[in-house]
């Protein structure tokens, strides 16, 4: 009885603080993700399967690390910051996360718009529609019901787990892919650092660590916080992990070329059946909604921490101008800027990707910085040891973006 009843309170210390970890990480697959995963799989097969295994393991360190700075401090990433460095460098790294996270923003709402189109849906309709059920989820909604949303629609990913098996993959081929080998050409290289990139997101960094602060955790719930970081982030790379094998199966065994997750959708359809098209695009449709619906968010916190006027979603309009207003304009521009006739998308999407790649590095080096402080952290600041762990994970994402840069020049 007493074993029972111990079980179930640990249970519920867990659905308490169940969120952040989960949102976060998941989040991360949105459509620049599928994208990466996907072509991934379409150009290489299962040989680089281990890449996603690296990604998961420095998604799991550095959202651990924002969700307990934010937890120990109570403050959100860009208003440590901004008191770790100064105002110049927390405006500078607000402006540059804003500007990524509404090119960002952009490529969500026009992954809603290839996912519907594949259903013969216009994106006239679903992208204000898509952009109005955001707005009224985050600015009518209480902090409970946006999370409850928001995790219910997290089921979504399940379809890329059915389409991967309906794929029919090579499961021996896809346990020799987490061995590291590597082509030592652009393209790899290329899609190595997009996948670091595209999985260790900046936007999701500042989320966690503001939304682990909305939602009150403390430093009692760091335990059971963890777990909610580790299972979020082992999802991500298990989600990626069954775009990959689904589009090495059939579009890389049959020498397909695409370009983004809505062709590997299309591709799929005459090689692994109907099903598992119309469920690679049902998640392609669902995980852009869940990241647009985050990553406005995530810029509402940054801005409002920067300016040093923090709010919450339980927070009313009136009350909250500057976090609601941010919220609804970086909406709106992704939204707009996908029903504009004639836009350069794909350029906005490239320099978008590019950008949030220059950010990445600084903001873990000042993540790092901020963790090491012991007037922020107090007795939780990190050790040596950790500090060497996140020191050789920014390395090795340095020196991804360094062999880039090198062939790109070359």
């Amino acid at each position: 009885m007493g074993a029972t009843r111990g079980r179930r309170l640990r249970l519920a210390a867990l659905l308490t603080v169940v969120g952040p970890g989960l949102l976060a990480g998941l989040s991360d697959d949105d459509p620049a993700g599928i994208t990466t995963y996907s072509v991934l799989g379409a150009k290489f097969g299962y040989q680089m399967l281990w890449v996603l295994l690296v990604s998961t393991i420095a998604l799991v360190i550095f959202h651990d690390l924002g969700l307990r700075m934010g937890v120990v401090t109570g403050q959100g990433l860009t208003g440590l910051v901004r008191q770790r460095y100064g105002v110049r460098i927390g405006a500078f790294a607000t402006g540059a996360l804003v500007v990524a996270n509404v090119g960002t923003t952009c490529a969500e709402f026009a992954g809603i718009a290839a996912g519907f189109e594949l259903f013969g849906v216009s994106r006239y309709v679903s992208v204000p529609c898509a952009a109005v059920a955001v707005s009224l989820l985050v600015i009518k909604g209480s902090f409970r019901r946006v999370q409850h949303v928001l995790l219910a629609l997290s089921a979504v990913f399940v379809t890329y787990v059915v389409a991967g098996l309906l794929a029919h993959p090579d499961w021996a081929a896809a346990a020799r892919g987490i061995a590291p080998t590597m082509p030592l050409t652009r393209d790899a290289i290329a899609l190595a650092t997009a996948t670091l990139g595209t999985t260790l997101a900046p936007w999701g960094l500042s989320f966690i660590q503001s939304y682990a602060v909305d939602k009150k955790l403390t430093l009692e719930d760091l335990r059971y916080s963890r777990l909610d970081v580790v299972t979020g982030s082992a999802l991500t790379g298990i989600i990626g992990f069954f775009v990959v094998v689904a589009c090495a199966a059939t579009l890389h065994a049959t020498g397909h070329t695409i370009n983004d997750a809505a062709d590997a959708a299309d591709a799929l359809r005459p090689l692994a059946g109907s099903l598992a098209a119309d469920l690679f695009a049902l998640g392609l449709i669902g995980a852009a909604f869940l990241a647009a619906s985050i990553l406005p968010l995530s810029t509402a916190y940054s801005v409002s921490e920067v300016l040093g006027r923090p709010a919450a979603v339980n927070d009313a309009p009136r009350d909250a101008l500057l976090f609601y207003g941010t919220f609804t304009a970086v909406t709106v521009l992704g939204a707009g800027l996908v029903l504009v006739p004639g836009a350069p998308l794909i350029a906005i999407l490239v320099l978008t990707q590019v950008l949030n790649a220059a950010l990445l590095l600084p903001l873990l080096v000042l993540m790092v910085g901020v963790a090491r402080d012991h007037a922020l952290m107090g007795s939780h600041r990190a050790g040596s040891a950790a500090f060497a762990v996140y020191a050789v994970t920014i390395a090795l994402i340095a020196l991804c973006v360094a062999a880039l840069a090198y062939l790109s020049v070359g």
